[in-house]
C-alpha cells in the first residue's frame, strides 16, 4: 500500500514542536513570559511607562496574556488636578495592582508599583514650571502617599468607568 505524502507531512509537522521543545497548551493559557512582560510594564523608568502605554494603545496585540486593562483612573481623586493630566499614571498604577493581584503576587510588588506611580506622576510634573510645577509636585506626593497608605490587597478594586 502506498502512503500518501500529506500523511507524512502532517506527522512531521506535528513532531516539529516536540523536537523544538515546545509543548502544546490550551489556547486560553497565557504565554509563559507573562510575569516578565508584566514586570517590564510596571517598572519605575520612563521606558517601562512608554512600553506599557504603547501596549495599552494596542491591547489586542497582547490579548493572549489576559491582562486586565480596566481602570477607574485616579479612583476618588481628580484625574486632572489643577488641569494636570494624571489619568495615564493612574491607569498604569491600576494595571499593576489588578494584574499582580490576579497573579497572587501583589504584596511582593506593591512598593515597586507605588514607586513607579510616583515616578510617573513626577514625570508629568517635569513638564511644568513655577507655581503649576509646585502644585503638581504637591499633588503627586499626595497621590503617592494615598496609594501607599490605602492601596492594599484588602482594598477592593473599584468599578471601572
Amino acid at each position: 500500500m502506498h502512503r500518501r505524502p500529506t500523511t507524512t507531512l502532517t506527522a512531521a509537522a506535528l513532531a516539529l514542536p516536540l523536537a523544538l521543545g515546545v509543548s502544546a497548551s490550551p489556547a486560553s493559557a497565557a504565554p509563559a513570559d507573562k510575569p516578565q512582560v508584566l514586570s517590564r510594564f510596571t517598572q519605575t523608568g520612563a521606558s517601562s511607562y512608554h512600553a506599557w502605554l504603547a501596549a495599552r494603545r494596542n491591547q489586542s496585540a497582547w490579548s493572549a496574556y489576559g491582562f486586565d486593562w480596566s481602570t477607574d483612573y485616579c479612583t476618588a481623586a481628580p484625574d486632572n488636578p489643577f488641569g494636570i493630566p494624571f489619568q495615564n499614571s493612574c491607569a498604569r498604577h491600576d494595571f499593576g495592582y489588578r494584574n499582580y493581584k490576579a497573579a497572587g503576587t501583589f504584596t511582593t510588588n506593591k512598593a515597586r508599583l507605588d514607586n513607579a506611580f510616583y515616578a510617573d506622576l513626577k514625570r508629568v510634573c517635569a513638564n511644568y514650571r513655577g507655581l503649576k510645577k509646585t502644585s503638581c509636585a504637591a499633588a503627586a506626593w499626595t497621590y503617592h502617599k494615598a496609594a501607599d497608605e490605602f492601596g492594599s490587597a484588602a482594598f477592593p478594586i473599584a468599578v471601572t468607568r
